[in-house]
C-alpha cells in the first residue's frame, strides 16, 4: 500500500499531541521528517515518535524529503511563509489556526494553493464534533428558521498560558481573540453560513496581564512580556440583520474558571452547543432536549483524517481557504475596532 507521506514543521506541543500521533495511527501514512528552528526539539521529537529525518530549516526538509502533505504548528507570524514554501512545492497543507496575522496574507495563502492546486485547511478543529454536525443540519434543513442573533464565549478566569508564545504580539498577532476566541467565532460563522458582514465594533483590555502577578491556572506568565489583550468583547452586526456577540478572555474577574459556549437564537428554535442543547416550543409548551455527546470524542484525530482523506481523494475538505479568509477578516477588524475605538465597516477593511 503506496502510504501518504508526511512533514511536520514546528516540534511543540501541538505537533507532538494533536499532529504526529494521529498520523501514525494511520496505516496508510508515513511520518518522514520534521522540522524545528531548535534543533534539541526537533531531534527529541524525531527520536521519541521514530521518525526518520530531523531538520532546523523548512526549505531543506521540503527540498529533500519532498513530502505529500505537510502539518505546520509554528507561531503564527510564520504561517503565511512556511505554508506557501510548502505549497509552492506541491505539499498539500494543514496549517494550525489562526490562518494568519493578516488578510493580505490569509488571501495569499488560498491564491497560492489554487495557483499550484494543493490542498490548504486550517486547524479549526471543534467543527468535526458531533454537536456542531447535528446543529449544522438542522439549521440547514430550516428548523431554526432565520437565526438572527448568536452569543459567542470563551473566557478564562485566569487562564492566560504560561508557555510558548501566547502573550507575545509580534508572533501571535493577539491574545485570546485570536487564539481560543477564533474558534468560537469560526464555528458561529460556519452555523450561520457566512453572512455578509455589514460592521463591526470592539473593545479591549490588557490590565490583568500587564500588572497581575504573574500566576494563573495555566502556568506563570512574565507581566513585563504581556504584549496582547487579555481580553476582548465585541460586536458583529451582518446585512441580513443578524449580529454576534463575541466575548473573549485569557483573564477575566469572574467566578467560573473557564466559559466556552456558543448559543444561537433563532424564530423557530434557539440552540447551546457546550453541552449540546436545543430550545423551542411543542402544543403551546416549552421544550428544552439535551443530547447526549460528550468531550471523550478527539477532534483533532478527526481533523487528521478529514486531511488525510482528502489528500487520498476520498474526502473533501471541511473547512476551506475561503473561509478561513472570512475569519481571518473578522478577527482582523475586531483587532482593529478595538485599537482605534471606531466601527470598522465591511466596505473599508484595512489589513
Amino acid at each position: 500500500m503506496e502510504k501518504l507521506r508526511v512533514a511536520i514543521i514546528g516540534a511543540g506541543q501541538i505537533a507532538k499531541v494533536s499532529h504526529i500521533a494521529n498520523y501514525q495511527a494511520r496505516e496508510d501514512v508515513e511520518v518522514v521528517a520534521v522540522c524545528d528552528i531548535n534543533r534539541e526539539a526537533a531531534a527529541s521529537i524525531a527520536e521519541q515518535f521514530n521518525i526518520p529525518e530531523y531538520f532546523t530549516d523548512h526549505i531543506t526538509m521540503l527540498d529533500k524529503v519532498k513530502p505529500d502533505a505537510v502539518s505546520i504548528c509554528i507561531p503564527n507570524k510564520f504561517h503565511c511563509k512556511v505554508t506557501c514554501d510548502a505549497l509552492e512545492r506541491n505539499c498539500h497543507v494543514l496549517c494550525e489556526k489562526p490562518p494568519a496575522i493578516t488578510v493580505d496574507e490569509a488571501i495569499k495563502m488560498e491564491e497560492t494553493a489554487k495557483k499550484h492546486n494543493r490542498l490548504l485547511t486550517f486547524g479549526f478543529h471543534f467543527r468535526f464534533g458531533d454537536n456542531v454536525k447535528l446543529i449544522k443540519n438542522k439549521i440547514d434543513h430550516g428548523d431554526f428558521g432565520d437565526i438572527y442573533s448568536a452569543r459567542v464565549q470563551w473566557i478564562r478566569r485566569s487562564g492566560i498560558p504560561g508557555w510558548g508564545n501566547f502573550t507575545n504580539k509580534e508572533l501571535q498577532g493577539g491574545g485570546p481573540l485570536i487564539d481560543i476566541g477564533a474558534h468560537m467565532l469560526d464555528l458561529a460563522t460556519y452555523l450561520l453560513n457566512y453572512p455578509e458582514i455589514d460592521y463591526v465594533c470592539a473593545t479591549s483590555n490588557n490590565k490583568i496581564g500587564k500588572n497581575g502577578s504573574g500566576v494563573g491556572l495555566m502556568g506563570n506568565w512574565d507581566p513585563n512580556k504581556f504584549t496582547v489583550e487579555d481580553s476582548l468583547f465585541g460586536f458583529i452586526k451582518f446585512k441580513n440583520g443578524a449580529s454576534i456577540n463575541l466575548e473573549t478572555s485569557f483573564a477575566l474577574n469572574m467566578k467560573e474558571k473557564d466559559i466556552r459556549n456558543i448559543q444561537l437564537f433563532g424564530e423557530k428554535l434557539g440552540a447551546s452547543l457546550f453541552p449540546l442543547e436545543i430550545y423551542g416550543e411543542e402544543n403551546q409548551q416549552l421544550i428544552n432536549t439535551t443530547y447526549p455527546f460528550g468531550d471523550s470524542k478527539d477532534l483533532h484525530l478527526t481533523e487528521i483524517d478529514n486531511f488525510v482523506n482528502s489528500c487520498l481523494g476520498i474526502e473533501t475538505l471541511l473547512i476551506t481557504p475561503q473561509q478561513a479568509v472570512y475569519i481571518q477578516s473578522l478577527l482582523c477588524a475586531l483587532y482593529e475596532s478595538a485599537d482605534t475605538g471606531r466601527p470598522v465597516f465591511s466596505n473599508a477593511w484595512r489589513n
